[in-house]
């Protein structure tokens, strides 16, 4: 069954998606922040092994497990979610490094559904940068952007490309089409 009021903004990183989600936030609207960053936060403090960098087997698992209780924690709220990628973002991030989809992870994909419409941000090198929790290059976050393009169509979600303009036209776009 689809959770019709959880709304998922999914892309490679570097696109603008926290940006966006601050913006939805800024105007009253519920937010779900991205549970990698606070995944590597918490680890890098802790000199944790789950990282993308370090374990990534063990940080998909912990991605997968965050993610869970985030859909879980506000399952009973007929209120509208945008979420910072979603359980999908695992299932694609396994993919892209190639593993083998465990059972508990193609359970979940199945189980806890989002809205069909899924905001996806393209690529855009012009505003694409690394940090302490991105270390990805350009071309490894145009290869996510092609394998979450990949998954979220194989597991039956109508993507749409959000166009690359102002965080604040970006809010309005997602806000007059969802």
């Amino acid at each position: 069954m689809y959770k019709e009021n959880y709304y998922i903004i999914t892309g490679g990183p570097g696109v603008g998606k926290t940006s966006l989600i601050n913006e939805l936030g800024s105007r009253g609207y519920n937010t779900v922040s991205e549970v990698a960053r606070e995944i590597i936060k918490h680890q890098v403090e802790t000199n944790g092994k789950a990282l993308p960098w370090s374990d990534r087997k063990l940080y998909s698992d912990l991605m997968l497990k965050h993610s869970i209780g985030d859909y879980l924690r506000l399952a009973e709220s007929p209120e509208i979610f945008f979420f910072d990628r979603g359980i999908p973002d695992t299932y694609g991030y396994e993919v892209l490094l190639g593993f083998q989809i465990e059972k508990n992870l193609d359970m979940a994909v199945r189980e806890y559904k989002y809205n069909r419409t899924v905001f996806i941000l393209p690529p855009w090198e012009d505003i694409y940068h690394t940090d302490t929790e991105r270390k990805q290059d350009y071309e490894e976050a145009v290869n996510t952007y092609m394998v979450m393009r990949s998954v979220y169509t194989q597991l039956g979600y109508n993507l749409i490309e959000v166009p690359k303009l102002p965080v604040e036209e970006r809010a309005d776009f997602v806000l007059q089409t969802r």
